[in-house]
Protein backbone atom coordinates (compact mmCIF):
# COMPACT_ATOMS: atom_id res chain seq x y z
CA UNK A 1 0.00 0.00 0.00
CA UNK A 2 1.43 3.30 -1.32
CA UNK A 3 2.07 5.90 2.13
CA UNK A 4 0.74 9.46 2.47
CA UNK A 5 4.72 10.39 1.04
CA UNK A 6 4.86 8.40 -1.59
CA UNK A 7 0.93 9.63 -2.73
CA UNK A 8 1.96 13.00 -2.26
CA UNK A 9 5.52 12.53 -4.51
CA UNK A 10 3.27 10.81 -7.47
CA UNK A 11 1.06 13.58 -7.25
CA UNK A 12 3.58 16.25 -7.55
CA UNK A 13 5.44 14.10 -10.42
CA UNK A 14 1.94 14.24 -12.18
CA UNK A 15 1.52 18.04 -11.91
CA UNK A 16 4.92 18.89 -13.15
CA UNK A 17 4.19 16.20 -15.91
CA UNK A 18 0.85 18.40 -16.65
CA UNK A 19 2.36 21.70 -16.02
CA UNK A 20 5.26 20.28 -18.95
CA UNK A 21 2.28 19.73 -21.46
CA UNK A 22 0.88 22.64 -20.97
CA UNK A 23 4.18 24.33 -21.37
CA UNK A 24 4.56 22.59 -24.84
CA UNK A 25 1.42 22.97 -26.27
CA UNK A 26 1.20 26.91 -25.10
CA UNK A 27 4.87 27.43 -26.97
CA UNK A 28 3.43 25.39 -30.48
CA UNK A 29 -0.04 27.61 -30.48
CA UNK A 30 2.32 31.00 -30.35
CA UNK A 31 4.34 29.42 -32.90
CA UNK A 32 1.41 28.61 -35.14
CA UNK A 33 0.19 31.82 -34.68
CA UNK A 34 -2.36 31.41 -32.18
CA UNK A 35 -1.87 33.15 -28.23
CA UNK A 36 -4.89 32.20 -26.10
CA UNK A 37 -6.01 30.96 -22.79
CA UNK A 38 -5.70 27.04 -23.35
CA UNK A 39 -7.88 27.00 -19.64
CA UNK A 40 -10.99 28.04 -21.78
CA UNK A 41 -10.70 25.30 -24.51
CA UNK A 42 -11.33 21.81 -24.37
CA UNK A 43 -11.11 18.36 -25.64
CA UNK A 44 -14.69 16.60 -27.11
CA UNK A 45 -14.25 13.95 -24.24
CA UNK A 46 -13.42 16.88 -21.33
CA UNK A 47 -16.37 18.65 -22.47
CA UNK A 48 -18.71 16.13 -22.25
CA UNK A 49 -17.55 15.65 -18.35
CA UNK A 50 -17.56 18.92 -18.00
CA UNK A 51 -21.37 19.35 -19.02
CA UNK A 52 -22.69 16.04 -18.69
CA UNK A 53 -23.41 15.20 -22.56
CA UNK A 54 -23.75 11.53 -22.93
CA UNK A 55 -21.41 10.60 -25.46
CA UNK A 56 -18.77 12.69 -27.95
CA UNK A 57 -20.83 11.92 -31.06
CA UNK A 58 -23.42 14.11 -29.83
CA UNK A 59 -20.97 17.16 -29.42
CA UNK A 60 -19.30 16.21 -32.92
CA UNK A 61 -22.32 16.44 -34.26
CA UNK A 62 -23.41 20.02 -32.78
CA UNK A 63 -19.85 20.81 -34.57
CA UNK A 64 -21.44 19.34 -38.09
CA UNK A 65 -24.57 20.81 -37.92
CA UNK A 66 -23.12 24.61 -36.56
CA UNK A 67 -24.38 24.51 -33.52
CA UNK A 68 -21.07 24.98 -31.94
CA UNK A 69 -19.89 27.97 -34.42
CA UNK A 70 -16.26 27.23 -36.22
CA UNK A 71 -14.78 30.20 -34.42
CA UNK A 72 -15.26 27.89 -31.14
CA UNK A 73 -13.03 25.13 -32.42
CA UNK A 74 -9.78 24.15 -33.59
CA UNK A 75 -7.49 21.56 -34.43
CA UNK A 76 -4.45 20.90 -33.21
CA UNK A 77 -2.08 19.33 -36.11
CA UNK A 78 0.97 19.05 -33.61
CA UNK A 79 -0.84 16.77 -31.27
CA UNK A 80 -2.43 14.03 -33.58
CA UNK A 81 -5.46 16.22 -35.24
CA UNK A 82 -6.90 16.68 -31.89
CA UNK A 83 -10.02 18.89 -31.97
CA UNK A 84 -10.47 21.42 -29.18
CA UNK A 85 -13.61 23.74 -28.27
CA UNK A 86 -14.60 25.97 -26.28
CA UNK A 87 -15.52 25.27 -23.12
CA UNK A 88 -19.00 26.79 -22.79
CA UNK A 89 -22.99 26.16 -23.22
CA UNK A 90 -24.48 25.89 -26.14
CA UNK A 91 -27.55 25.74 -26.97
CA UNK A 92 -29.95 23.04 -28.83
CA UNK A 93 -32.91 23.40 -29.70
CA UNK A 94 -34.91 20.22 -29.64
CA UNK A 95 -37.45 19.35 -32.43
CA UNK A 96 -40.21 17.63 -31.24
CA UNK A 97 -42.62 15.74 -33.23
CA UNK A 98 -46.29 15.49 -32.73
Amino acid sequence: METKDEFRARILTLMDEADEAIKIGSEVLIRKGHVMDLTEWVTIKEYCRRFDVKNTETVSNWIKRGIIPADDTMVIEEFNNIRMIRAKIYKVSETRSA
